[in-house]
């Protein structure tokens, strides 16, 4: 279950107006949200508020009972390791790596053997439908494989949460449709709790709510 409790970001000095303040939800494993708004409203901030890349100005985040607004700087890193991935606009699948090292990455971070570790990335390959490809370079790979690298790369180590910032930001809208299925059926299918910022309709729509983040906190968004 994750938990945030009236959060607030401001940048500048106290006592000028907050990025954003308010802002609550609550999502439980299995579940996909959709996080829409304006341009600069923080939606990129937020997600990295959530992750402890940025730090808060007042609420709570508590993941399975943990408020990661308590722990140090260290402590949280830890955890995001074990327990978060991330799936960007702009993939981030490094070049110099084959795919399934690409995958199994987060594994080897986690000390988990390098056998082990190749098994279970060319599994993951397998699920994203790129089971023949573990040894290919990404130069190889068009923008919606590379994507799907991503996603195998950040639900590989099976993590609590997963984090996607406009993550078809870069696809055609066929390719997107097709992308972001596949990381919804993962989510959902790995019982992971996901949080996608989006400024497609279509893309927000296939999650399980659409919210509107604005200054005062997060809205339904208007059918």
């Amino acid at each position: 279950m994750l938990e945030i409790d009236r959060l607030t970001k401001r940048f500048g000095a106290p006592g000028e107006p907050a990025l954003f303040a308010g802002v609550s939800l609550r999502l439980a494993p299995g579940e996909c949200v959709a996080i829409m708004g304006e341009s600069g409203v923080g939606k990129s901030t937020l997600l990295n508020c959530i992750a402890g890349l940025e730090s808060v100005d007042g609420g709570r985040i508590v993941l399975d009972g943990t408020d990661l607004t308590a722990l140090d700087e260290d402590a949280f890193a830890r955890l995001r390791r074990r327990r978060y991935g991330f799936v960007f606009q702009a993939f981030h699948v490094l070049p110099h790596l084959t795919l399934a090292q690409n995958v199994a990455l987060p594994l080897w971070l986690l000390d988990v053997p390098d056998d082990a570790a190749q098994a279970r990335a060319r599994a993951m390959l397998g699920r994203v439908g790129l089971e023949a490809r573990g040894d290919d370079w990404p130069r190889h790979l068009s923008g919606g494989e590379l994507q799907r690298v991503a996603i195998a790369r950040a639900l590989v180590h099976e993590p609590a949460l997963v984090l996607a910032d406009e993550p078809t930001g870069n696809l055609d809208p066929e390719r997107a449709a097709g992308v972001l299925g596949l990381l919804l059926e993962c989510i959902r299918g790995a019982g992971a709790i996901g949080i996608i910022v989006t400024h497609s309709q279509a893309a927000a729509a296939r999650a399980d709510r659409v919210l509107r983040l604005t200054p005062g906190g997060l809205q339904p968004e208007a059918a």
